[in-house]
C-alpha cells in the first residue's frame, strides 16, 4: 500500500513538472521578442567585458569610464562603417551590376557558344526575367538611406527604436556593474544550478572571444592582401572584392573559391584571359599563404567555435529571428557546445566509474 502511494506521488510530481515546462515554453514563445532583446543585451555586455577589465587593470581606468569608452568606440566604428564604407561598397556593387551584361556576353561568346555548356539561352532568359535597372535603383536608394540615418538603421536591426534603446540601456547597466552578468544569471536560474550556469557562461564567453578574435584577424589580413593585390594589378572595384573575400572567410574550403569568381570575371572583362589568369594566381598565392602561415599562427591558437557550427548557427538564427538571430546565433551555439561537452564529460566519468566498480 505504501509503495502504491509513493508511486502516485512520483507520477503527480512528474506531471506537475511537465506542465510547468510546457507553460514556460509557451511564455517564452509569447515573450520571445523580449527574450531576444535581453539576450542581445547580455551578449553585448559580455563582449565589452574583457576590454573593460583590461582598461581597469592595465591603465587603472574606473569601470564606468571604461564602459563609456567602449560604447563610444563601438558607436564610432559602427557609424564609420555605415556612413563611409558601406556606401562605397554599394556604389561599387552598382558598378559591377552595370557591367554584368558585358561579363555575361563575354562568357557567352568565349565559353557557351564555344560548346562548353551547349547554349547561352539560360543566361539570356535570366537577363529577361531580372531587371538590372530595378536592382540598381534599389541599391541607390539604399545608399542614400545609409548615408542619411545610421541610428534608424541600427534600430531596424533590433526591431525598432524602442527595442534598440532597451538593448543599449540594459547592456550598459549590466556592463557597469562589477558582476552584472553573474548577478543577472543568478536571478534567472534556480539556486541549485546557478553556479554551473555562471561557469558555463564564463567558458562560453571565452570561446566566443577566441572565435571572434581569430575570424577578425583572418578576415582583415585576407581582405588587405586581396585589396593590395587587386590594386597593383589594376582591377576595378578592389574594395568591394576585398570585403567580399574577407566576408567569405567564414565559409570553410569553398569560401575563398566563391569570393574569387567575381574578381576573375571582372578581370576577364577588363583585360582578357591574361589578366584573369593573373587574378587566379593572386588568389592561389593568398590562399597558400593563408593555409601555411596565417591559419597555423593565428586561427589554430584561438579556435573557439568550428566553422561548420558557425554556418549552421547563422542559418538557423536567420531563419528564426532575422538579423537579431544572426547576431545571437554564434554566442548561443558556443553555449550549446560547452553544455554538450559537459554532458559528454559526465558520460565518460560515469562510464569510468562503472568499469572500476566490481559487479
Amino acid at each position: 500500500m505504501n509503495k502504491e502511494n509513493q508511486t502516485i506521488r512520483i507520477e503527480s510530481g512528474t506531471i506537475v513538472r511537465a506542465i510547468i515546462i510546457v507553460l514556460l515554453f509557451v511564455a517564452l514563445y509569447f515573450l520571445r521578442d523580449l527574450v531576444l532583446l535581453i539576450l542581445a543585451a547580455v551578449v553585448l555586455a559580455s563582449a565589452i567585458e574583457p576590454a573593460t577589465l583590461w582598461f581597469n587593470k592595465k591603465l587603472h581606468i574606473p569601470r564606468l569610464l571604461g564602459v563609456i569608452i567602449m560604447y563610444l568606440a563601438i558607436f564610432i566604428i559602427t557609424f564609420s562603417i555605415l556612413y563611409f564604407l558601406i556606401p562605397l561598397i554599394l556604389n561599387e556593387t552598382i558598378d559591377v551590376i552595370i557591367k554584368a551584361p558585358e561579363i555575361t556576353k563575354s562568357f557567352n561568346l568565349d565559353l557557351i557558344t564555344g560548346g562548353y555548356f551547349g547554349s547561352g539561352s539560360t543566361l539570356g532568359n535570366l537577363s529577361k526575367t531580372v531587371s538590372l535597372s530595378d536592382i540598381i535603383l534599389q541599391l541607390q536608394t539604399l545608399v542614400s538611406n545609409l548615408s542619411g540615418s545610421v541610428v534608424s538603421i541600427l534600430s531596424k536591426v533590433f526591431g525598432g527604436a524602442l527595442s534598440f534603446i532597451l538593448v543599449i540601456v540594459i547592456s550598459f547597466y549590466l556592463a557597469v556593474q562589477e558582476k552584472g552578468i553573474h548577478n543577472f544569471l543568478k536571478v534567472v536560474t534556480p539556486f541549485k544550478h546557478e553556479k554551473y550556469i555562471i561557469d558555463l557562461w564564463d567558458r562560453s564567453q571565452k570561446k566566443i572571444g577566441r572565435w571572434m578574435q581569430g575570424q577578425i584577424i583572418l578576415a582583415l589580413i585576407v581582405g588587405i592582401l586581396v585589396f593590395l593585390g587587386l590594386t597593383i594589378l589594376g582591377i576595378e572595384n578592389a574594395l568591394l572584392l576585398s570585403v567580399l573575400a574577407a566576408s567569405f572567410e567564414i565559409i570553410p574550403l569553398i569560401g575563398p573559391v566563391l569570393s574569387s569568381i567575381p574578381a576573375i570575371a571582372i578581370a576577364f572583362l577588363d583585360g582578357g584571359i591574361t589578366l584573369s589568369l593573373m587574378v587566379i594566381g593572386l588568389y592561389i598565392i593568398i590562399q597558400q599563404f593563408e593555409n601555411h602561415l596565417i591559419y597555423p599562427l593565428v586561427v589554430k591558437k584561438v579556435v573557439g567555435v568550428p566553422a561548420l557550427v558557425v554556418i549552421i548557427a547563422l542559418i538557423i538564427g536567420a531563419k528564426l529571428a532575422g538579423i537579431l538571430g544572426i547576431l545571437l546565433s554564434v554566442p548561443l551555439a558556443a553555449v550549446v557546445m560547452e553544455y554538450a561537452s559537459d554532458l559528454d564529460a559526465r558520460k565518460k566519468k560515469l562510464h569510468e566509474m562503472n568499469t572500476k566498480c566490481p559487479e
